[in-house]
């Protein structure tokens, strides 16, 4: 059962449909009972680092989704401000993240690229696959995905950074270590592109 996590932070609606059209069991939790049939995860989130992280904390399902991604192998995908949990912390707030993957979440300098760039990173925006992975399976030519953030993640291993996008700088926008993957984007509103994504890893991951 792939069971999205529902803390209160990011579009759950738009992952259960798109899980509904492909005739794929999903369901939400809500609560540490709710994650029992979980055999996939969906670890969704937007807005800000410390909004999200003390969100999933106060849920009560934190520590249960600790043990089953990282005791119980369970596999999970974190969406944006859900990947960027998914690092040691980030520039954004001062709360710890998750710890799941040796990462940082840096902001986007903008005086320091040659165009001056506008913050947010918002709009659609290519991915380059540099590792082959399930998640990535499948995918057309030139993948394109739905963007929106200011700080990206960067990965201390550069063998668990999947894909990379360029604003400015070249960045990581998407990642694996073991059971854990992550996305930058938001593939639940990306189209064909986010559907086979959340696809494969319903079914390959």
């Amino acid at each position: 059962m792939v069971t999205i996590i529902d803390y209160g932070v990011g579009n759950i609606n738009a992952f259960l449909n798109i899980y509904k059209q492909l005739n794929i069991p999903a369901s939400t939790a809500k609560t540490v009972e709710d994650l029992n049939d979980a055999t996939k995860l969906i670890l969704p989130g937007v807005g800000h680092f410390d909004y999200a992280m003390q969100r999933f904390t106060d849920s009560g399902m934190k520590d249960t989704v600790n043990d089953l991604v990282i005791n119980k192998k369970i596999p999970v995908v974190g969406v944006c401000v859900g990947m960027q949990m998914m690092a040691k912390g980030s520039d954004e707030g001062n709360l710890p993240g998750l710890g799941w993957i040796d990462a940082y979440v840096h902001k986007f300098d903008v005086s320091q690229v040659s165009a001056k760039l506008p913050l947010p990173h918002m709009g659609w925006n290519d991915i380059k696959i540099v590792q082959e992975t399930p998640l990535l399976k499948d995918l057309e030519i030139d993948p394109r995905y739905y963007f929106l953030h200011s700080y990206y993640f960067k990965c201390n291993n550069e063998n668990d950074s999947i894909a990379e996008t360029n604003y400015g700088i070249n960045f990581t926008s998407a990642v694996n270590h073991d059971n854990i993957f992550g996305a930058q984007f938001h593939p639940e509103k990306s189209h064909h592109f986010g559907i086979q994504l959340l696809k494969n890893f319903a079914e390959k991951c």
